[in-house]
């Protein structure tokens, strides 16, 4: 560290504000926002610093630059400002170059309503941005069905109309318009549809359901009932869409939620725009981990960031769990239940089924990503010293003790390394004994690999609870691999895992992909040993038959099952073939044992 740095360490203000590191060649490295800078900025600096990719950063800083400002949230809207400009390495942030489409009100005579990617400050309203134009494009077209309202782009400026310039067009007589280019409708009636049109796009359906109520009755009164049913069709089209798009309690107004997941190479981010209990905005987007963040930050700064997008300016939002950070004039909830805690829900629910799908996309695009992802993940979960990119798994399989087997399955990177699979046949144990039989196959096993020096495994998986564990444990300390290899059990009923000397297990969630690839080599190992345990005493079944004949030993029978496969073509065959598989003598006695009734 240079003297400048650490004197700049020393002389740091204890106020809210944002510190920014730079390397030797200026390029800066990293933006950060604190609640107090001397705190902040001292923790990169500690003996204990946490993370590979943090240390890494904290070795190249050479200079240090800070601002003070009036509180964290100012702090928070000046470090987005920053990251946005200079993109910094260290930095994580929403890379989302798209434009979106916004639903346009237009500044005009009789306004047009229509779908734009360009926002042009001209007096006109834009609803938006869609962060996908479908649902833009599909509440469109229910507005442009329920109401008639003109889309060519005359200047319908009352003087123009006046001086009869205009002739009504196709969209008039197949009934889309209703003609006010030659003043057959009035702007009073048109305005009325925009302020209708103006509420469903923020959700509300009171003025649009309304406005049709009362033209119903109208043409109701005037025996007009074809017109009336139109209209009602057009306020069943009304109704469905808001059924669709209603899902929380209607009182719910003007409120932004977001829902988030994360693993250890990302964090995945919902939002919602509520207003009148219908959702009118909804986005996700994938924020990649850069210096190990925490959840926290994360959610701070995607708050920021989306908000701005969205131009949203509510004054609730409700959020999965509680943060520091105080927002003026706006209220941050975490909800416990009701209405507000399913729309919560819903919200995490959209952020996970994206995290799912992006996760496939990685699984097909870029393997070795997805793999690193996951080996990050299970060295996270299971407290491991490094990443298990070598398991092995094992499991006993026998029948009353008999024919017993222990079966080794080996994976790399996630996945099955068959030519490394190993069967053993138990020496010492002595009847159904799985501890016995668990603890010398583990001794076995890592004496040979001690001995050939060849590669261990970073994680021992034991199909069993804490005694098939305990067993195992011995035979590492034996060899004096206690401590220097992962070992742990996983118990089939409630696929609990079980660490050595503690007696409380591990429950890892059930859609988690470190359970899978545990709960896989657990299946692979018992599969694995299970087969050759069937084949093994089926050959003893097969031999024990034949070993009943008369001078007949065990290359005899093994000569005749891999000329004839099995017991019973041997009894079915006749003299001749007998004769000439073992010889005269032999075929004979072999023919006559098993034709002599």
């Amino acid at each position: 560290m240079n003297v400048d740095l650490e004197l700049q360490l020393k002389t740091l203000p204890s106020h809210p504000g944002v510190y920014r590191y730079y390397d030797k060649k200026g390029q800066l490295l990293y933006v950060g926002k604190a609640k107090n800078l001397k705190k902040r900025v001292l923790s990169y600096f500690n003996k204990t610093l946490a993370g590979y990719r943090t240390r890494l950063m904290v070795g190249k800083i050479h200079r240090l630059e800070t601002t003070v400002v009036n509180s964290e949230y100012d702090a928070l809207l000046l470090e987005n400002n920053l990251i946005k400009e200079h993109q910094p390495f260290y930095n994580v942030m929403l890379k989302d170059d798209k434009t979106y489409p916004w639903i346009c009100i237009k500044n005009e005579d009789f306004p047009r309503v229509f779908l734009t990617r360009t926002k042009i400050k001209d007096g006109s309203e834009y609803y938006g941005p869609y962060a996908k134009v479908r649902p833009a494009k599909v509440l469109l077209d229910t507005i442009k069905h329920i109401y008639k309202i003109r889309t060519c782009n005359l200047n319908l400026a009352p003087a123009k109309i006046a001086e009869g310039k205009y002739r009504v067009c196709l969209e008039y007589h197949i009934k889309n318009c209703e003609g006010p280019c030659e003043m057959l409708e009035m702007k009073e009636s048109y305005d009325l549809k925009i302020e209708a049109i103006r509420g469903i796009i923020k959700g509300d359906f009171r003025i649009a359901k309304e406005y049709l109520v009362s033209q119903m009755m109208s043409f109701a009164e005037n025996l007009e009932f074809e017109n009336a049913q139109m209209v009602k069709e057009r306020m069943d089209l009304l109704d469905n869409y808001q059924v669709k798009h209603t899902v929380v309690n209607p009182s719910i107004n003007d409120v932004d939620v977001f829902g988030m997941t994360s693993d250890e190479a990302a964090a995945y981010i919902n939002y919602f725009k509520i207003q009148n209990g219908s959702i009118i905005q909804s986005f996700t987007t994938e924020i990649k981990k850069i210096l190990e963040e925490s959840d926290e930050d994360i959610l701070e700064e995607a708050m920021i960031e989306i908000r701005q997008k969205f131009d949203s300016n509510s004054k609730e939002i409700l959020i999965p769990f509680h943060l520091t950070l105080e927002i003026p004039n706006v209220k941050l909830i975490v909800p416990k239940v009701g209405d507000k805690k399913r729309i919560i829900e819903l919200s995490e629910k959209n952020a996970k089924e994206y995290r799912v799908e992006k996760l496939k996309q990685v699984q097909i695009v870029d393997p070795e990503r997805h793999t690193n992802r996951i080996m990050a993940e299970m060295q996270k979960l299971l407290r491991m010293p490094v990443e298990p990119r070598h398991i092995e798994g094992f499991d006993n399989s026998n029948i009353q003790g008999t024919n017993p087997v222990s079966a080794c399955v080996v994976f790399k990177d996630g996945k099955p390394s068959k030519s490394d699979y190993r069967i053993f046949h138990p020496k010492t144990v002595v009847g159904p004994d799985d501890y016995k039989t668990m603890e010398e196959v583990i001794y076995r096993r890592y004496k040979r690999l001690l001995e050939e020096d060849d590669d261990l495994p970073q994680l021992i998986l034991i199909d069993g609870g804490k005694g098939q564990l305990s067993s195992a444990v011995k035979s590492l300390k034996l060899l004096g691999l206690y401590g220097k290899i992962t070992i742990i059990g996983i118990a089939k009923r409630l696929e609990e895992i079980y660490f050595p000397e503690d007696p409380i297990p591990l429950y890892l969630d059930k859609k988690s992909e470190t359970l899978k690839i545990l709960q896989r080599v657990r299946d692979e190992s018992h599969r694995f040993g299970v087969k050759h345990h069937r084949a093994r005493r089926t050959n003893s079944t097969i031999k024990s038959e034949l070993d009943g004949i008369p001078g007949v030993g065990e290359k005899t029978v093994e000569l005749l099952l891999q000329k004839l496969k099995s017991v019973k073509r041997i009894k079915e065959s006749n003299l001749e073939t007998l004769e000439e598989i073992l010889g005269k003598s032999k075929g004979k006695v072999v023919w006559e044992y098993f034709n002599s009734n």
